[in-house]
């Protein structure tokens, strides 16, 4: 029985080290996203989302330029038009809105999937908003999908929501895929 609690102990402080470092060695990890330093701050949010399939035995996800346009354009649209959901107010979804940048083009099957966050302050830096992600069921899913190969991050400055308007922060879309 001893040696039952022991292992069972040792595995325990495995996991809560192996979660701990998923966040530990990504650089600008808590950088607050502004104009200069966008592609830092979308390296790092890449970095952390790819610690977390790697804790979890998934390959990393690679950038894909046509994700990362659909993602960047739609998280400007949010903060410009003040509003946050899946489906815009015009009608576009992830999938209208990935099919316009032609990532589709070709494939014979596919798969897509988005996560959206923002935050203000503290709340609004690529591990906050990592961190959120894997506190939802939802948005853990997706990141921890392995059908997933690419990803597009989009990040904008402000947030979403008229009565945050004026704090600093920023608006996060993730589209993710897999064509084949």
């Amino acid at each position: 029985m001893l040696r039952f609690c022991t292992t069972l102990a040792a595995a325990a402080a495995l996991a809560l080290t192996a979660a701990g470092s998923a966040h530990a060695a990504c650089a600008n990890a808590d950088l607050m996203p502004g104009k200069a330093n966008a592609a830092k701050v979308r390296h790092a949010t890449l970095c952390l989302l790819n610690r977390q399939r790697r804790a979890h035995g998934e390959h990393k996800l690679v950038g894909s330029r046509r994700l990362r346009h659909a993602a960047a354009r739609y998280a400007r649209t949010m903060v410009r038009h003040r509003f946050f959901a899946h489906q815009a107010p015009t009608g576009s979804t992830p999938l209208s809105r990935i099919r316009h940048t032609h990532y589709l083009r070709g494939a014979r099957f596919w798969t897509i999937g988005e996560n959206l966050a923002w935050g203000t302050g503290v709340l609004a830096t690529p591990r906050a908003i990592v961190r959120a992600w894997m506190h939802s069921p939802e948005h853990r899913a997706n990141i921890l999908n392995r059908s997933y190969r690419e990803i597009g991050i989009g990040i904008a400055r402000g947030a979403p929501v008229r009565a945050f308007a004026a704090s600093p922060g920023a608006t996060y879309a993730t589209d993710f895929g897999y064509r084949g």
